[in-house]
């Protein structure tokens, strides 16, 4: 039985166990309670931080399957998302329907987005598909611009909180147990999902296409496949941010919501479902942080407001550096840190050349 950090499978079981080892299997059942336990002991605000890490990781996980996975440039990520929450508000609105119908239409919308970008991006790549999504997350926004501006209030849609059956989804507590299990039934999908043989086609096309090709795998077939795996799951999570936020309005989804997203795979690692999730965590805590630090410095004449811009350009600064020093991202020191304690104290350093 493995009892270090199981990096060495000898079987095919240990190859397909996610949890493998006695250690990880005691850090996850920790992970576990502390999540469980995290409300009784920590304030309402700090749940509503990890509520809100929780549904960005449902978002960034998806991108990583588009993105990190199958090699795919998508700038329209907050187009996806928009679709699914205004899919949602429309319902709500017009049917009073409930989440056991939204979120499976929510889906559904995205699935046929996906399609629709899909198709022709099978042609494009490289800048040319980035803007391919950039014009779908347009005409999205238009779409929605015009439902907002013709059936719903002038601003947005107010969305009530979900029902299902006799259970009403409200509250900062009832919130947060919703979208963590959510997540990490989401993180259980992709992880499985890369371990598929769709999962290691997508690694192969996104590392070298025509060896992929050669190798008989459908190309084509696969990338459209991975804009609507991508897609779905998007939209879904676009229908759980409206109605986790109670309202919908074309302003929520800026092109900027798009960079935050590419910000989280880039940061957290891309390819990494770990650094999807660590991503998420890093980039929506990040405006807190830097609003704590601010007000910690207690600089005069109103520096607060001309230092607010520093949280959009921080997104761009960190991407670039991540890129430069870290390509593998939070994930890759992650890795770094755990190898360092599990070789210790048998770590050396690497061998000088001879002078």
């Amino acid at each position: 039985m493995a009892l270090g950090g199981g990096y060495f499978k000898i079987s095919y079981g240990a190859d397909l166990a996610l949890v493998d080892t006695r250690l990880r299997r005691v850090a996850l059942a920790a992970l576990v309670a502390g999540l469980l336990l995290l409300p009784r002991s920590a304030s309402p605000f700090v749940v509503d931080l990890v509520t809100q890490t929780a549904l960005a990781a449902v978002g960034a996980l998806a991108l990583n399957v588009l993105t990190g996975l199958a090699g795919q440039v998508s700038l329209g990520h907050a187009g996806f998302l928009a679709a699914g929450a205004f899919t949602t508000a429309a319902l709500v609105e017009a049917f009073k329907s409930p989440p056991i119908v939204t979120l499976p239409a929510a889906g559904a919308v995205g699935a046929l987005l996906g399609l629709i970008v899909g198709v022709p991006a099978l042609r494009l790549k490289g800048l040319y598909l980035a803007l391919g999504t950039l014009a779908m997350h347009h005409v999205v926004l238009y779409v929605g611009g015009e439902l907002q501006s013709r059936w719903g209030a002038n601003t947005g849609y107010s969305i009530p909180p979900p029902r299902l059956g006799g259970l009403t989804l409200r509250g900062t507590v009832a919130w947060y147990y919703a979208l963590v299990g959510v997540a990490a039934l989401v993180l259980l999908v992709c992880v499985n999902l890369k371990r598929s043989r769709v999962g290691r086609a997508w690694m192969a096309i996104r590392d070298r296409e025509i060896a992929a090709a050669s190798l008989g795998i459908n190309v084509a077939g696969a990338k459209l496949l991975a804009f609507v795996w991508s897609s779905t799951l998007t939209t879904v999570a676009g229908a759980l941010f409206a109605y986790h936020r109670g309202f919908v309005s074309v302003e929520a989804f800026s092109f900027f919501l798009a960079i935050e997203y590419i910000a989280m795979i880039i940061i957290g690692g891309l390819g990494s479902e770990l650094g999807a999730v660590l991503g998420a965590a890093f980039v929506t805590l990040l405006p807190y942080g830097i609003d704590a630090g601010v007000a910690a410095l207690r600089l005069p004449g109103g520096a607060e407001f001309y230092l607010f811009p520093l949280k959009f350009g921080a997104f761009g600064l960190l991407m670039a550096l991540f890129l430069i020093f870290e390509p593998q991202g939070l994930a890759g020191i992650w890795r770094r840190v755990r190898n360092w304690f599990f070789l210790w104290p048998f770590r050396y350093r690497p061998l000088r050349p001879a002078p």
